[in-house]
């Protein structure tokens, strides 16, 4: 369980959320345009792991999609697997993507 204090912020010039812990910054990179975010990529760095910080990340970036009104496209695959857990999200996402390029349009349902 991440601690209630940590704070995700929006770095847009980099294109991404963080969340910095002391040197150290796990982020969830994104991409916008006028109707959908794109979800690519989740990093957390390995002093870092275990805490529950791309968690944090990945709801803060489906949140975020939700307030803006934008459905969200998803490439990471820890928010593919996060969305597992989490059906609430489902109505917003209308695609992922998997590293072979291949689209599957609907939300995911079960572990592949």
């Amino acid at each position: 369980m991440p601690d209630e204090s940590v704070v995700v912020a929006d770095r847009p010039e980099l294109k991404r959320y963080e969340i910095a812990i002391g040197d150290q910054v796990a982020y969830l990179t994104y991409r916008t345009n006028d109707d959908h975010v794109l979800l690519s990529h989740t990093e957390v760095p390995a002093s870092l792991r275990g805490r529950g910080l791309a968690g944090v990340l990945a709801k803060h970036g489906l949140d975020e999609a939700r307030r803006a009104g934008k459905k969200v496209i998803v490439r990471c695959p820890f928010v593919t697997a996060w969305l597992l857990r989490h059906p609430e999200y489902n109505d917003i996402v209308v695609a992922r993507v998997a590293d072979s390029g291949a689209v599957d349009r609907q939300p995911p349902g079960e572990p592949r």
